[in-house]
């Protein structure tokens, strides 16, 4: 009897600790997502700036708890950079959770989620659709 309680305390640790995973990688894809936007309002504001001043003057940058005055050309060029890097993350992530939650459907014993792991066609893939989808002439 005790050897049973143990397996299903060891079972539900498990799949617990899967669904933990799977909640903490969700909420660090939404505090991702949030520093894309943030990043996105601040190329867009820095475009209006740049076409708006004739002499590219410098802007003020935030780096921890520090500001530094740099051109806004390298301003953007680190906001390009950093934009980059958290597309990584993000896709490093939502391809991590996909196997995560296949482990807990299968500890609960459900079937593998159908679709779950399509991925989007490529640039070079839609032109090859497209140049077959259009009508002979």
């Amino acid at each position: 009897m005790n050897r049973g309680t143990d397996q299903l305390l060891q079972y539900l640790s498990e799949v617990e600790e899967v669904a933990e995973d799977i909640l903490a990688d969700k909420n660090q894809l939404v505090d991702l997502d949030r520093k894309r936007n943030k990043n996105r309002e601040a190329l867009r504001a820095l475009d209006k700036e740049i076409k708006a001043d004739q002499i590219p003057k410098k802007s003020l940058v935030c780096f921890g708890n520090m500001f530094i005055k740099l051109p806004k050309e390298t301003t953007k060029k680190l906001i390009t950079v950093d934009n980059a890097r958290l597309e990584e993350e993000v896709a490093s992530l939502r391809n991590g959770l996909r196997n995560k939650v296949n482990k807990l459907r299968e500890l609960e014993g459900k079937s593998e989620l159908s679709g779950f792991s399509l991925q989007p066609l490529s640039r070079e893939e839609m032109c090859a659709v497209e140049q077959f989808m259009k009508p002979c002439r």
